[in-house]
């Protein structure tokens, strides 16, 4: 029997109404009917501190990180989308994954949450461009902490039309795209899942 891949979703913004919270909405409604199990969480239940070697050294890595890291080590893969920020990853999301590549250990258990993870990614603004250079951005820090982040991707243009009342995009395009995105995702995770539960 195959096995069902677990799919760890979140948007890379806390804000209300924030475009990539509504594309991280249509991703999770997508994984769920390709057949993924998705969890989805918001980073603003997981606040962290700006990283800091001198505090990591007093106070070791925060609980919050080592918490996102038993969550990210019980999934086969993860799906971000993200807003873009002066052109790049924004600071909230960035914080998070720098201290997330820190956890080491778990218990009496050695660690590396990230590495060997399956990523699939999304990007949004509220301009033209969608999102694309952040979402280079990313693609390049995710693959430094040795995740496997797969080829497609799905970029919203103009966030602030590009949902429907029901939180679906309204460009066809866009919904070929976050299929494509979601099925390849799944099968990746499917493939090379390092999963341990938690």
């Amino acid at each position: 029997m195959a096995v069902i891949p677990k799919i760890l979703v979140f948007a890379g913004s806390v804000r209300s109404g924030a475009y990539s919270g509504r594309t991280a909405d249509v991703a999770q409604k997508e994984l769920a009917m390709q057949g993924a199990e998705v969890t989805r969480i918001s980073l603003a239940d997981y606040p962290l501190p700006i990283l800091d070697e001198d505090l990591e050294k007093e106070k070791g890595v925060p609980e919050n990180a080592q918490k996102l890291g038993r969550l990210v080590i019980a999934h086969d893969g993860l799906l971000i989308a993200t807003p873009e920020y002066n052109g790049s990853i924004p600071p909230l999301l960035k914080n998070t994954i720098d201290w997330v590549s820190r956890v080491r250990r778990d218990g009496g258990r050695t660690v590396r949450p990230l590495a060997g993870k399956v990523a699939g990614l999304c990007s949004s603004s509220n301009g033209h461009f969608a999102g694309i250079r952040c979402i280079n951005h990313l693609r390049a820090v995710l693959v430094r902490c040795q995740m496997e982040v797969v080829t497609p991707e799905c970029s919203v243009p103009e966030g602030g039309d590009a949902f429907d009342e029901d939180g679906h995009f309204r460009d066809e395009r866009l919904h070929k795209s976050m299929e494509h995105l979601c099925r390849t995702l799944i099968e990746t995770s499917r493939m090379l899942s390092t999963r341990i539960e938690a």
